[in-house]
């Protein structure tokens, strides 16, 4: 497993699995989540699943906009209380 995977230990308090990680781009505007998207991306395998939160509207295209050109399979994505919520997985 690469270097700092592990480092996310928030797996049962965010009811995933261990293949399954969490970054927060709340706050930030286009075109950092996705940056910090495709950062996280090159460090994990494939089939491993990320869940990504948002505020930046624009969110929504940008993300099954990068899903689609990069081959990773955006499996979630909805609103909540003005946050975005993302489940993608590395292809």
């Amino acid at each position: 497993m690469p270097v700092g995977l592990k480092s996310f230990s928030r797996y049962e308090e965010l009811g995933m699995d261990e293949n399954a990680f969490e970054l927060d781009t709340s706050g930030l505007n286009c075109p950092l989540p996705v940056l910090k998207l495709r950062n996280k991306l090159k460090k994990m395998y494939p089939g491993q699943e990320i869940k990504v939160i948002a505020t930046d509207p624009g969110s929504v295209k940008d993300f099954a906009s990068f899903c689609s050109q990069t081959g990773d399979e955006l499996l979630e994505s909805k609103e909540n209380e003005g946050k975005f919520v993302y489940r993608i997985k590395k292809g």
